[in-house]
């Protein structure tokens, strides 16, 4: 593509160069070669970029005070974002298509033209796939699934009976969508476990990414949904019942219990609990480890925006310094009096 034709796409400013420069891909500033596209989102950094190969440089404005001769650059606000939706415009398409002979794509399965489906893939009865999706090697569509268009379902997802997803969305090598909930009841009497059926269904909406081996239960009786664009990493596990708001980041090794609820744009970082029927508010944002006990609720309101939360149970960072400050000061008073009695 051209310069000009990002810019058509994406907005921003040529504040030097020819709009009809080609560039080929993105690449790091010191990796970068006269047809890359590099990015710099700050001061030393628009420095590095500007000194390096990359035939075009994306920044933000004023940050230099002029650009070398030859060097295209465009100016805009959030660089790093146009950088990145460069990146997805510049991706060069996979070039298999059709259904692989090795496929086994049920005669009853809706398959709209575009659909990749790879070798050793299973497309079960009353299947819809959507135009343009793509479903890799020894992945596993179940009876009524539904996908929607421009999906990409890497190789070895299995996806459970009745699950729909929406569009564009990605799931990652070796996810599980639409399991089973981890729900029993237990007989007073004997002490064994029957399951509580697990009957409901799991809606993921437009725009989602899922990560590599991450599971998502499907409803109890009711719903599991996952809502518009948000980015779940890999290894993270979703309960049965959950209601995950829209734009929510989920990190690694995050574990949602049965019936959550994640405001939108939360953040939820790595390695992070969640107890049964808990609510978590619109823009929180959970520190690595953090764990919010079962039944309570952890919002924005009384903190500043942007406040992190962390610990267990997860309160404001400032807080928990403090608590840890003091507690260290103690113990330096105590080992003091130790010493003065021995």
């Amino acid at each position: 593509m051209t310069i000009g034709e990002l810019l058509d796409h994406l907005g921003g400013n040529l504040a030097q160069g020819d709009r009809n420069w080609v560039v080929e891909t993105v690449n790091t500033c010191e990796n970068a070669s006269a047809f890359d596209l590099a990015f710099a989102d700050s001061v030393s950094s628009a420095e590095t970029a500007l000194k390096g190969h990359a035939g075009a440089v994306v920044l933000q404005p004023d940050v230099v005070e002029s650009y070398p001769a030859g060097k295209v650059v465009v100016e805009t606000e959030q660089p790093r974002l146009w950088f990145a939706r460069a990146a997805r415009l510049l991706t060069i398409p996979l070039t298999s298509n059709g259904i692989h002979k090795a496929a086994t794509v049920a005669f009853d399965s809706i398959i709209a033209p575009g659909v990749v489906v790879g070798p050793g893939a299973v497309v079960s009865s009353h299947a819809d796939i959507g135009k343009f999706s793509r479903i890799e090697a020894g992945a596993v569509v179940s009876e009524h699934v539904k996908i929607g268009e421009a999906c990409h379902i890497h190789p070895h997802v299995v996806i459970y009976p009745g699950t729909t997803i929406g569009n564009r969305v990605v799931v990652h090598a070796g996810a599980i969508l639409g399991a089973d909930g981890f729900g029993y009841v237990r007989d007073n009497e004997t002490g064994a476990y029957t399951q509580f059926p697990q009957q409901g269904t799991l809606v993921i909406e437009d725009d989602v990414e899922i990560g590599a081996n991450t599971t998502i239960d499907r409803g109890a009786l009711a719903e599991t949904r996952i809502r518009r664009g948000t980015k779940i990493d890999n290894l993270v596990h979703i309960g049965h019942n959950c209601d995950i708001g829209e734009d929510v980041i989920l990190v690694a090794l995050t574990g949602i219990s049965g019936s959550c609820t994640v405001g939108n744009g939360a953040v939820i970082a790595g390695q992070v609990g969640l107890g049964e029927h808990v609510h978590v508010g619109p823009s929180v944002i959970l520190g690595g480890q953090a764990g919010v006990f079962s039944g309570k609720t952890i919002t924005n309101e009384g903190h500043r925006p942007g406040t992190v939360m962390w610990g267990t149970p997860a309160r404001p960072l400032r807080q928990v310094l403090r608590e840890q400050a003091v507690l260290a000061r103690l113990a330096r008073r105590e080992k003091g009096h130790d010493k003065e009695k021995g």
